[in-house]
């Protein structure tokens, strides 16, 4: 199974390689291949990844999508991010129903599944306990994620899913003197912030874990609702740079 599309430019293949073969965080190193060898009773029958997860999407993407983590019996059975959980069925149905994806589902690395004009990324690679990664595990990804946003020079709105990847990628526009303080960064379901001249824009994004979708706190007409208004800011980005040329 290749988790990733063997068609995008090499930059971003040997990293997404490098990705998978990283062994720097014991504590997740040990618990990803637990899981892959006790397994879930329903998915007693499966293969499971067992890796790090690589990133997912269309490497030309103007949409961005900033997750946390593998979850245990999700990415870290599958080797897709946010495929086989039920964090993946809210997710890829909005995307779907936005355009950014050309099915509703995704229960595996090779069901078919691609998106167009979207790409999905998170600070950590392995699935880590009670899905929470320590600080250290987080600094040891970032890494990864700070390369591949270098690599990813269409973008032009950034969903964090979450104030752990909205933080994340404050910090990375921190390392590049891009932004001085987060301080003036709130995250909020649907906020957006322009964060520099000519950069994308960041929206916030509750997460769509079964936390949140359960008690409604998220629904799928309001993450629907918000990859509709970051392809509306899309193509007025867009707009915006044709007109003014940055």
């Amino acid at each position: 199974m290749e988790p990733f599309d063997g068609r995008w430019p090499k930059p971003l293949r040997v990293l997404n390689q490098e990705v998978i073969e990283c062994r720097k965080c014991p504590r997740l190193v040990a618990w990803r291949e637990e899981v892959a060898a006790t397994k879930r009773r329903a998915f007693r029958d499966w293969v499971y990844w067992g890796r790090p997860v690589p990133s997912f999407g269309d490497p030309a993407a103007r949409l961005l999508i900033v997750g946390l983590a593998p979850a245990a019996h999700g990415a870290n059975r599958t080797g897709r991010m946010f495929t086989g959980d039920r964090s993946g069925d809210f997710l890829y149905r909005a995307l779907f129903e936005t355009g950014f994806a050309n099915q509703p589902e995704s229960e595996s690395a090779n069901d078919g599944l691609v998106l167009n004009d979207a790409f999905i990324t998170a600070p950590v690679r392995c699935a880590p306990p009670d899905n929470k990664p320590n600080p250290e595990e987080v600094l040891n990804c970032r890494p990864f994620l700070e390369r591949e946003l270098a690599l990813l020079r269409r973008v032009r709105v950034v969903v964090a899913l979450g104030g752990i990847g909205f933080t994340q990628y404050l910090i990375f526009l921190q390392k590049q003197r891009i932004v001085r303080s987060r301080a003036a960064f709130r995250f909020g379901h649907g906020a957006v912030h322009r964060t520099h001249d000519g950069g994308p824009l960041l929206m916030g994004c509750y997460h769509p874990s079964q936390q949140n979708t359960s008690t409604g706190k998220l629904t799928a007409a309001m993450l629907r609702d918000l990859f509709a208004e970051a392809r509306r800011l899309i193509e007025t980005e867009e707009a915006s740079v044709r007109r003014t040329g940055r």
